[in-house]
Order: C-alpha cells, then sequence, then structure tokens
C-alpha cells in the first residue's frame, strides 16, 4: 500500500501539472492571448477559457504535493500498511470494471455516446449493482436523455451519435 499511494500521487500529480500547462495555453482563435492569460478574469467577459481546468488541476497538485507529505512522514494509513494494494478480489474486481469502461468506450463509436452511456448503465447497475431493473432502467433512460438535453441542446456540444444518429434527427428539428 506504501508504495502504490506514492505512485498514484506522482503519476496524478504529472497529471496535474500537464493540465495546468495545457488549460494555460492561448486561444487558438485569439493569437494575441499569450500563455497563461486565459486562466484568470478577462475584462469584460469573465473567466478565461482554461481558468477551471487551470485552477482545478493546481488544487488536484497541491493534494498530491500534501499525499506526498503525508506518506513520507508515515501519518495516513496507507503509508504505514505493508499489505499488498490489490488482492485477488481487488483485481478480480479491477477487471470486471475496467472490462465494462473499455466496452463502454469502444461502443461508442458503434453505438454512439447515449447509446454507449445506456448499455454501461444497465451493465453497471443492475448486472454489478444487483439493483432492480426499474431502477436499472429509470436511471439507465434517464441519464442519456439529460445528457443529450444539457449537451447537444443547451451547450450546443454535439456528443458523437453512431449508427444510432437517424435517432436524433426529429429531436434537433425540434429543439434547434
Amino acid at each position: 500500500m506504501r508504495k502504490a499511494e506514492i505512485i498514484t500521487a506522482f503519476i496524478l500529480g504529472l497529471f496535474s501539472l500537464s493540465m495546468m500547462w495545457k488549460s494555460g495555453e492561448g486561444s487558438a482563435w485569439n493569437p494575441d492571448v499569450s500563455r497563461f492569460d486565459n486562466i484568470g478574469f478577462i475584462d469584460g467577459e469573465g473567466p478565461g477559457s482554461g481558468f477551471w481546468p487551470f485552477w482545478l488541476s493546481a488544487i488536484m497538485f497541491i493534494c498530491c504535493l500534501w499525499i506526498a507529505y503525508n506518506w513520507y512522514k508515515r501519518t495516513s494509513p496507507p503509508s504505514q500498511s505493508d499489505e499488498p494494494f490489490l488482492d485477488s478480489h481487488g483485481i478480480k474486481l479491477l477487471l470486471v470494471v475496467g472490462g465494462g469502461l473499455i466496452g463502454f468506450l469502444l461502443s461508442i463509436f458503434v453505438i454512439g455516446f447515449y447509446g454507449a452511456i445506456f448499455c454501461f448503465l444497465i451493465y453497471y447497475i443492475r448486472f454489478l449493482g444487483k439493483h432492480r431493473w426499474t431502477t436499472a432502467l429509470l436511471i439507465s433512460s434517464g441519464i442519456p436523455v439529460f445528457s443529450f438535453f444539457f449537451f447537444d441542446i443547451a451547450m450546443r456540444i454535439i456528443l458523437p451519435k453512431g449508427y444510432l444518429e437517424p435517432l436524433f434527427i426529429p429531436l434537433y428539428d425540434i429543439f434547434l
């Protein structure tokens, strides 16, 4: 556990730094905005395009430093433990959940985001969580519908539809 704690903190710290660097890049459509100008507030506009990603990544990096400090001082329970990071049950759960996530990501290209999230939630809620079919179907149907109206209609961020795209054309005709 001790080794896993510091390795995870290190990897997440590197990820945080890379996200901070990437979110600080100037705007692609405004070459006058230089590096790190868009992580603050822009007069008359509000927060720049990199404001939230930069500052959330900075908070995550500070948390990684705090984890490393606690690891060094051996003040956290994982830093005091000599137990293995994953036992056989943990490895099985990692494979079951990780396999489901990989299946979800691969199915986005075939049945689109909304179809993939529906199938993934059925798999996760009904088969892994062992909840009733009514619960699984209500949540698995509600989240894609909410996501469609939030992203595609309200935010106008078009998510991939895959082979299900013809089903969305009437909705675009109604709402856009």
